[in-house]
């Protein structure tokens, strides 16, 4: 199993280190990431502090800065490409990528008493996290440090001194942690230290002196003081090969170099000026180095930084490997060399695409010039393969285009992020995996906005997640510069995000306002068409009148409810009931809460603008929810003497009627022991009436000037109900009736007493004595009124009632009579 590599130059870096990265810790982010460098870690003097300087990976500088705080133990990077610093007391410090300081947090008080030995800076399906080795020999570990839960692993048996070696593993979404003692090896999760023995392990190792794990947890390296390095499962159930490098003496660094799907394990193994990758077969592979070097594991490969150079070493791809080792017959290198021949016009290109066709493996040729170019990064070489590829498509019918177009638009943005002045060198691999939104994500914490928008443009992605959002945050970003006046910010954000889909203004305003340009902000507020986004910062910024007026611009009731309750509790009450009588939607929709929540208030706020007619209508509500009589009365009397300063004579003059009514009522139930109080005038006459007390009835209807009629009705109906039909007929001869006769008959027939009805009958008017017949049952009368009436509806009503079996002969003499009146 031959392992073949391929070690290619990334930059020649940029930066200027007088020493390279010798007495530096480094760090370096996995995907193409930002190296860090802390020069002089080991002064303590306040007079030499250790510098902190942040690189891109082409060596381009992005930050520098004098360090100030502790000692810091270690350095790494998180998934979104943030600094931590871990310092000898165990807490971490977080920067940005331009060395602006974040956050600071602790890794527990255990920590900070018995101090950091060691630290780890790990990845993790939770984010990132940072496991720690403390002078009390114990590990704690943090999985994700944006939601930190500290978690302090069980003891190591039998170990005395700090050990040989350790590494962070995540298994079965538990992050846990491999510890060699000696020759030993302790698996350490949440609850448990278990012991495992890697199998098949040299059995001429007395100590494991160091460990490496891969970049996706899978495999496992162990180096021993012998010399030997085994490779296998992380789970320590396989072992993959194990090679002797020769060397016993301790190495720097170690990393793994397995590509994914790769069929063989290989790692490598860092000393001073020396690299040995080793893989399955027993020989090795060496590299010398000049200088001082750095590994930076990644998904595909190892990337090495020296102080001169930045490098990638990397198995080579199965299809680079088909298409150019030497004497290849892969379809892959046929197609290659028959797009040679036919830019060279010799007729050998056919000779070359016979023989692919042949094989039936056109198709397969073209995959693999494709897939090989993909991992290619030199553009001359990706234009040859795609060149070839595309050669090979002429001749071919039915060939899908989607891998080919995909990988043409993949290489054009890889190759414009590998440029020198952006320095991200991603392989077509880790982009992949990447995916195009992080890759964005990254640009724009780079602040490489023009660059972010035309990978959106050219990669089509829909514009809420692509050039809007770059553009918010360019928006965000200008807001913050101090050099340029409000007015210039301003417009240049609104011309730039004029045609942008689904950008909020509220949000580059609130960032304009963290920025302490609160004017600016409110110019930019006036560019968002939402009034629900505009009116939380307006408040925030603590522009009450201006939130108030945008609330009541949008029409939406809710937004301005929001705004008058959050100025009811910041403003006092005198300022706050100013600002709401200077806008009257506010001011009623308050009126209305007030009515239902807070009484007094309301009470307030009517004193305050002399409204005596609401005055007088809230008394009045407010008598009704009161029990007690005098106290009622006193409320009816506040509410006329407002009616009489607001002028409405008719509603003092109905308030006084009920105060009135009030002590009628009040005077009667201690007389008469019968509850009253609370009736109205007509429901109190009904009462009266309906016990007896006609007298007290007609008092009322006196005093109170009730209608006739209405009286009448009452009367009727009272009588009726208690059925006491003497003092009924009594009644109807004490003088005309107001209301005719014909109620008498109909109140008489409803309380079914037919006898009682026919009195009435001879005094109802002309009009009416048909209904009245025909209500007693009178068939023979009904008939002769309607008859001496001519009236031919009323007959048709009569002969409608009548039965053509016993009625037989009054049909006649009506059927006579209508016939009469339709000729008149």
């Amino acid at each position: 199993a031959h392992l073949d590599l391929k070690k290619i130059e990334l930059y020649e870096m940029g930066w200027n280190l007088k020493d390279g990265l010798r007495e530096c810790l480094v760090a370096a982010a996995p995907y193409g990431g930002p190296i860090a460098l802390l020069k002089g870690h080991y002064r303590r003097s306040p007079s030499a502090r250790p510098q902190l300087e942040i690189y891109s990976s082409s060596g381009l500088p992005l930050a520098s800065f004098p360090w100030k705080s502790g000692v810091v133990k270690q350095l790494g990077w998180t998934v979104s490409d943030d600094l931590l610093c871990v310092q000898e007391d165990g807490t971490v410090l977080v920067y940005d990528l331009w060395g602006g300081f974040k956050r600071h947090f602790s890794m527990g008080n255990e920590v900070s008493q018995s101090q950091v030995l060691e630290t780890k800076i790990f990845h993790s399906p939770y984010g990132t996290g940072v496991a720690i080795l403390t002078g009390a020999l114990r590990f704690t570990l943090a999985t994700n440090i944006d939601d930190i839960k500290l978690r302090r692993l069980p003891e190591v048996p039998g170990l005395q001194e700090a050990p040989s070696c350790w590494a962070v593993l995540t298994q079965d979404r538990q992050s846990k942690v491999l510890v060699a003692n000696g020759s030993q090896l302790f698996i350490l999760d949440n609850t448990a230290c278990t012991p495992v023995t890697p199998p098949g392990l040299s059995p001429q190792a007395s100590s494991i002196v160091h460990m490496c794990v891969s970049f996706s947890y899978k495999y496992l390296a162990l180096l021993t003081d012998s010399g030997h390095v085994w490779m296998g499962t992380s789970n320590l159930k396989e072992k993959l090969s194990e090679v002797d490098t020769k060397i016993k003496t301790p190495p720097k660094q170690m990393a793994w170099c397995r590509r994914p799907k790769s069929q063989q394990p290989s790692a490598v193994v860092m000393w001073d000026g020396l690299l040995i990758v080793v893989g399955e077969c027993k020989e090795t592979i060496q590299y010398h180095l000049d200088d001082d070097s750095v590994l930076v594991p990644e998904l595909d490969g190892v990337r090495i930084i020296s102080g001169t150079h930045h490098e990638l070493l990397q198995e080579v791809p199965g299809a680079c490997e088909e298409i150019f080792k030497i004497a290849s017959m892969a379809p892959g290198a046929l197609l290659l060399e028959a797009h040679k021949e036919y830019e060279k016009e010799s007729q050998k290109a056919d000779e070359y695409l016979r023989e692919i066709k042949e094989q039936s493996l056109l198709s397969e040729a073209v995959r693999q010039c494709v897939e090989a170019a993909g991992h290619e990064h030199e553009p001359e070489t990706q234009k040859t393969l795609l060149r070839a590829a595309s050669f090979g498509k002429c001749f071919l019918s039915n060939f899908p285009p989607e891998q080919f177009v995909s990988m043409c638009r993949d290489l054009r943005v890889l190759n414009a992020v590998r440029d020198y002045t952006v320095g991200i060198p991603l392989t077509h691999t880790q982009f992949k995996q990447m995916t195009v939104q992080v890759l964005i994500d990254r640009l724009v914490y780079r602040k490489l906005y023009p660059l972010a928008i035309e990978v959106c443009r050219y990669l089509k992605t829909p514009e809420y997640q692509g050039v809007s959002r770059v553009l918010k945050h360019w928006a965000c970003y200008k807001v913050q510069q101090k050099e340029e006046s409000d007015e210039v910010i301003a417009k240049a954000v609104s011309v730039k995000l004029a045609d942008a889909a689904g950008i909020s203004y509220s949000e580059i305003a609130t960032k304009a306002y963290e920025s302490g340009r609160t004017e600016l902000a409110i110019k930019l507020l006036e560019f968002e068409p939402r009034s629900g986004e505009q009116v939380p910062l307006l408040l925030k910024m603590k522009k009450s009148p201006l939130a108030l007026s945008k609330a009541i611009e949008s029409g939406d009731t809710d937004l301005v409810y929001t705004v008058v309750m959050y100025l009811k509790n910041e403003l006092n009450r005198g300022d706050f009931f100013m600002m709401l009588r200077n806008q009257p939607v506010a001011l009623s929709l308050y009126k209305q809460f007030c009515k239902h929540q807070e009484q007094d208030t309301l009470k307030d706020l009517f004193n305050q603008d002399d409204d005596h007619e609401e005055l007088g209508n809230f008394y009045v509500k407010a008598s009704y929810k009161d029990q007690r009589l005098e106290a009622r009365v006193a409320l009816l009397q506040s509410a006329v003497d407002e009616y009489y300063k607001a002028k409405n004579d008719f509603s003092a003059k109905t308030t006084e009627d009920e105060m009135r009514l009030l002590r009628f009522q009040r005077k009667l139930e201690e007389e008469k022991d019968e509850q009253l109080v609370g009736f109205s005038l007509q429901d109190t006459m009904t009462t009266l009436l309906s016990v007896g007390l006609h007298k007290h009835a007609e008092q009322l209807y006196k005093d109170f000037r009730v209608p006739d009629k209405r009286f009448w009705w009452l009367k009727l109906k009272a009588l009726a109900e208690k059925e006491d039909w003497e003092e009924l007929e009594k009644f109807g001869k004490t003088k005309k009736s107001p209301i005719g006769y014909l109620p008498f008959v109909e109140v008489c027939i409803k309380h079914h007493n037919k006898y009682e009805a026919k009195k009435y009958v001879s005094k109802v008017t002309p009009e009416q004595k048909v209904k009245a017949h025909l209500a007693v049952g009178d068939m023979e009368g009904a008939a002769e009124a309607a008859i001496e009436r001519r009236n031919e509806s009323e007959i048709s009503t009569v002969l409608s009632r009548c039965s053509a079996t016993t009625d037989h002969l009054l049909m006649e003499r009506l059927n006579r009579a209508k016939a009469t009146a339709v000729k008149k």
